[in-house]
């Protein structure tokens, strides 16, 4: 694994360009996720506003309130507007690398949807190239901004010490990209990565070892993976990630010396039960995760820091599904994703 720290030409001294006017944002991709971007960047992101758009069909008539944004049919054009200060991508995994870096290139920051892309070693020539031109780049991990996923990371340290947790991730198959892209995207990369990026976000440990299996190569797109991880810290993983034809779940069990906390993303749920007979119970009210991650995206641009999910955050995750591939080709074997 690469350890790069962020270290954007503003930070010594030098002001954001960014501080007296606002972002003009390039959105590449306008498919069913991406027109979630593009609906919040019409006016609900602070100090941004959207330049112009990338997406295959052209034509296409769009939102009314878009009639003076330029759209494109080769990012390429979009990367080298003058009006686009900053670059969001959200495509198919397999374009994410060749995007990234015409931006970078062309001295642009960016924000990823996840996974950052197809393969560790991708991931590390984006997150390196952003590192070299001393430019933001985020990683899109919506579930970090999660109402749920905060009350539990809030909630995590009155476990005590942290010796297990359980993940369950299924989505229907009509919410794939695997029926939306040509190259087969298997069901941990597409988002069993959100679940790699939660346990290194929640613990604040890394990953020491990881053993998977999985219903079919990589190279088919697995719809079906069981995965255990090690922290470097000692807590033990189990990962259950599926596609299914109906009946979506998403929630994660941390136990500790001191309890277990429980918290269903699906169902905006949080129970913490600890050894002392406090139950605490919360159901939460839904918030749109993408204006977060586009507000932090904004927001480092602004001030010169460090984007809340960076390119780095996204890359491990990457590099840990490589790591699960590898075991499952070996059978279930034990991993080290540095020896990956």
């Amino acid at each position: 694994m690469i350890d790069l720290m962020f270290n954007p030409a503003y930070s010594s001294g030098q002001e954001s360009p960014f501080v007296m006017r606002k972002i003009g944002i390039g959105l590449i991709g306008v498919g069913r996720h991406g027109r979630r971007y593009l609906h919040h960047l019409i006016g609900d992101v602070p100090h941004a506003e959207l330049a112009a758009l990338c997406r295959k069909r052209v034509g296409e008539t769009l939102d009314l309130a878009l009639a003076d944004v330029p759209v494109y049919g080769d990012y390429r054009a979009l990367v080298a507007h003058p009006a686009v200060d900053a670059v969001v991508v959200v495509t198919a995994p397999s374009l994410c690398h060749t995007m990234a870096l015409a931006a970078i290139e062309a001295g642009k920051p960016i924000l990823v949807e996840k996974p950052l892309a197809t393969t560790g070693k991708e991931a590390r020539a984006m997150v390196e190239a952003a590192e070299r031109a001393h430019l933001v780049m985020m990683t899109a991990h919506t579930m970090r901004f999660d109402p749920t996923v905060l009350l539990v990371k809030e909630w995590l340290p009155s476990l005590g010490r942290l010796r297990e947790a359980v993940f369950t991730s299924h989505i229907e198959w009509s919410s794939s990209l695997v029926e939306r892209t040509e190259t087969p995207v298997g069901a941990m990369l597409e988002f069993g990565v959100h679940l790699f990026d939660l346990i290194r976000f929640l613990s604040g440990q890394e990953v020491a070892g990881v053993s998977c299996i999985m219903d079919r190569p990589r190279s088919a797109g697995e719809t079906t993976a069981q995965a255990c991880l090690e922290t470097d810290g000692g807590i033990k993983c189990s990962l259950d990630i599926a596609r299914v034809n109906s009946g979506r779940v998403g929630s994660m069990e941390w136990r500790g010396d001191g309890g277990a906390i429980t918290g269903d993303w699906v169902r905006r749920r949080v129970v913490r039960r600890l050894h002392d007979g406090t139950l605490d119970e919360r159901v939460l009210e839904p918030t749109p995760t993408i204006v977060a991650v586009l507000t932090s995206f904004v927001h480092a641009l602004r001030t010169g820091t460090a984007p809340s999910v960076t390119g780095l955050d996204g890359c491990r995750a990457v590099e840990l599904a490589d790591a699960c591939y590898r075991s499952a080709a070996e059978g279930g074997a034990a991993v080290r994703p540095d020896d990956v």
